[in-house]
C-alpha cells in the first residue's frame, strides 16, 4: 500500500474520530462502521499493512500509554480478576474456538489454535470509551483495561507456540509451557530493568522536551529488547509503563504536564487508523476465501460460529469463576468485600470487543508453513475479521444501553473520592504547617521569637484556609500575604536585604512556594503508597500542584534577567 493511502486512511480516520467525541459517540465503533461503509464504495483500493507494521509500531505505544495512565496500586488490588480474564479467559476462549474449528473444518490441532489465539484476547479500547463517558466505576475500569495489558502477550504467546505447531507438524505441550514461561520471566524483567533507568535518567533531566522524548521512544525499546531475549514484548511494555506511571510523580512537573497530550494525541492517531483498517479490509478477506478452495459459504458458516463462541463463551467463564476472586494469590492486596457485583461481572462479560491484535495477528499468518500452502488461512482470517467486526458492531452500540439498564454506576464512588481529596488538603496543609514551624528557629534570629512565631501562625493559616475552602493554589493577589512571605522569605535568607532588585526578591519568593509545592507532593505520594489515597484521586491534586508550579515557571519573574 502506497504511504499517501496510509495517510489518507489515517486522516480521514481522525476527522471521523474528531466529529464522534464532538457529539459523545463512542469514536473506534462510529470509525469502524464508516470504513466498513467506504470499503464498499467501487474503486476503493485495498488496504494491505505489513502485519509487523502492526504489531511492532502500533501496539508497543498504545499498551504503554495505557499502562501509564493505570494505576499500579488498582492493578495490584485487582490482581485476581485480571489475572483469571487476561490469562484463563484467553486460554478458555482459544481452545474453545479450537475445538469447534475442529470439529467444523476437520482440521489438525495446531491450525485450530491458531485461530484460537488470534480471536482470543479483547481489545479494551472501545468499552473503555465507553465506559469512561457512562461513568463505570473504578474496579470494573482497573479489571477491562488490565485484562487488555495482559491479555495480548498471553494470545501471542499461545500464537507463536500453534503456528510453531503447524510448521512442524506435532504438538508439544511442555514446549509451550517453556516458551510461555519464558516468555513471561524475560518480558517482566526486561520492561522492569528499562523502566529503572528511564526513571533514572528522567529524574535526573531537567529538559521536559527531552525526557518526552526519552519517553516516545521506551515502548519500541522495551517491546523489541523482549523479543530480542525470546521475551514478551507486550509484557515488557507493559511493565516499563506500570513502573513509569508508578513513579511519575518523581519525575519533573514539566515532563508529566509534556507527556499527557503527546500519548492523547498518539492515541486518538493510532487507536483511529487501526480500528478504520479492520473496516477496510473485511471485504478484501471475503474476497479471498471466496477464491480459495474451501468456498465462501462453508467459511461464513465458520465465521459466524466461531463469533458465537467467542462471545458466549466470556460471560459463561466470568460468572463460573467468579470465586477466583476471593483467592489471595501472591502479590495481590485486593480489599475485602472488593468483588465485582454481578451486574458489574455482567457489564465486563458483555465487553469483550476485538481489536489490534486480532487484526494484526491475522494479518501476519504465513501463506506457507514447513514448505506447503496453508490450506486454512483464508478461512481463519475470515473468522477472525468477523469476530473483530462482529464484536464491535453488536456488543459495543448495546454496550451503553446494558450499562443504563443494570444501573451501573460511580455515584459512591466520587463522593469517596470527594472525601478523600477532602482529607488530603487538609493532610497536605497540616504539613505546609509542620513545614513553616521547622522554619522558626530561622526566622525568630532575624527578627525576633514573637514576630516569628506571628509570621508562622499568619502563614500556616493562610494554607489552611485555603485547603478548608478546597483550593491549593496560592492566590498572589494579596498585598498583604505576599509581604508576610516576603518577612518570612528574608528572615530565612532567601532575600538580600534593602539592596535586593525586584525581580531577585521575587525570584526568592518563588523558591518559599516551589518548597511548599514539594511539601504536598510528598504528602500526596506518602498516602498514594500508605493506600489510604486512590490513585486517581491523588494524579488530579498532583496536576494542581504541577500548573501551580508552571505557573511559578512561566511567570515574568522568571523570564528576567537580575
Amino acid at each position: 500500500m502506497h504511504h499517501v493511502e496510509v495517510f489518507v486512511l489515517a486522516a480521514a480516520a481522525v476527522l471521523v474520530a474528531a466529529v464522534s467525541r464532538r457529539r459523545g459517540w463512542p469514536a473506534p465503533l462510529v470509525v469502524v462502521t464508516v470504513a466498513l461503509l467506504v470499503s464498499l464504495v467501487p474503486g476503493v483500493p485495498r488496504y494491505e499493512v505489513n502485519p509487523e507494521l502492526l504489531l511492532e509500531f502500533v501496539l508497543p505505544p498504545l499498551l504503554y500509554s495505557a499502562a501509564l495512565s493505570s494505576s499500579y496500586r488498582d492493578f495490584r488490588a485487582s490482581l485476581n480478576s485480571i489475572t483469571r480474564l487476561g490469562v484463563g479467559l484467553v486460554l478458555v476462549t482459544a481452545l474453545a474456538v479450537a475445538a469447534v474449528f475442529c470439529v467444523l473444518d476437520d482440521v489438525p490441532f495446531a491450525a485450530a489454535l491458531v485461530l484460537g489465539a488470534v480471536v482470543a484476547p479483547p481489545d479494551a479500547v472501545a468499552a473503555a470509551a465507553v465506559g469512561r463517558r457512562l461513568g463505570l466505576p473504578r474496579r470494573v475500569m482497573t479489571l477491562l483495561s488490565g485484562e487488555s495489558l495482559i491479555n495480548d502477550a498471553t494470545s501471542l504467546t499461545l500464537y507463536k507456540v500453534a503456528l510453531a505447531g503447524v510448521a512442524s507438524g506435532a504438538w508439544a505441550l511442555g514446549a509451550g509451557l517453556w516458551t510461555f514461561t519464558l516468555a513471561v520471566l524475560a518480558g517482566v524483567g526486561v520492561g522492569l530493568a528499562l523502566g529503572v533507568v528511564v526513571h533514572l535518567v528522567r529524574t535526573h533531566l531537567d529538559d521536559a522536551v527531552v525526557a518526552s522524548a526519552i519517553g516516545i521512544l521506551t515502548p519500541f525499546a522495551a517491546y523489541w529488547g523482549a523479543e530480542a531475549v525470546e521475551g514478551s514484548g507486550v509484557l515488557a511494555v507493559v511493565a516499563a509503563g506500570l513502573y513509569l506511571g508508578h513513579t511519575s510523580p518523581r519525575a519533573g512537573f514539566a515532563t508529566r504536564l509534556f507527556e499527557e497530550p503527546i500519548w492523547s494525541t498518539l492515541d486518538l492517531v493510532l487507536e483511529s487508523f487501526t480500528f478504520a483498517l479492520i473496516g477496510m479490509q473485511l471485504p478484501w478477506v471475503i474476497r479471498d476465501v471466496v477464491d480459495s478452495d474451501q468456498g465462501f459459504a462453508h467459511g461464513l458458516t465458520v465465521s459466524l460460529v466461531v463469533l458465537a463462541v467467542t462471545v458466549l463463551v466470556r460471560p459463561v467463564y466470568i460468572f463460573s469463576t467468579a470465586w477466583f476472586d476471593n483467592v489471595r494469590l501472591p502479590g495481590s492486596h485486593r480489599p475485602e468485600n472488593d468483588a465485582l457485583t454481578a451486574r458489574e461481572s455482567a457489564v465486563v462479560s458483555w465487553a469483550g470487543m476485538r481489536g489490534v491484535v486480532t487484526l494484526a495477528a491475522a494479518a501476519a499468518i504465513p501463506a506457507t508453513m514447513g514448505g506447503a500452502p496453508f490450506d486454512h488461512r483464508a478461512t481463519i482470517q475470515l473468522a477472525a475479521y468477523t469476530v473483530a467486526l462482529g464484536t464491535l458492531l453488536l456488543q459495543g452500540p448495546s454496550l451503553p444501553w446494558l450499562i443504563s439498564r443494570l444501573g451501573v454506576g460511580s455515584a459512591q464512588e466520587a463522593a469517596d473520592d470527594a472525601r478523600q481529596e477532602a482529607a488530603m488538603r487538609v493532610a497536605t496543609a497540616d504539613a505546609v504547617q509542620r513545614y513553616f514551624e521547622a522554619q522558626q528557629p530561622r526566622l525568630a534570629s532575624t527578627m525576633g521569637d514573637e514576630r516569628a512565631a506571628e509570621v508562622v501562625e499568619r502563614l500556616s493559616q493562610g494554607w489552611r484556609s485555603r485547603a478548608t475552602a478546597a483550593a491549593v493554589m496560592l492566590d498572589p493577589s494579596s498585598a498583604e500575604e505576599l509581604g508576610v512571605q516576603a518577612e518570612a522569605a528574608r528572615g530565612l535568607g532567601l532575600l538580600g536585604g534593602k539592596a535586593a532588585t525586584s525581580v531577585t526578591a521575587g525570584r526568592r519568593l518563588q523558591t518559599v512556594r516551589r518548597q511548599v509545592i514539594a511539601v504536598q507532593r510528598e504528602v500526596l505520594m506518602a498516602h498514594r503508597d500508605a493506600g489510604d489515597l486512590d490513585e486517581a484521586v491523588m494524579r488530579r491534586m498532583m496536576r494542581e500542584l504541577d500548573l501551580e508550579e508552571e505557573s511559578l515557571a512561566s511567570s515574568w519573574v522568571s523570564r528576567l534577567r537580575d
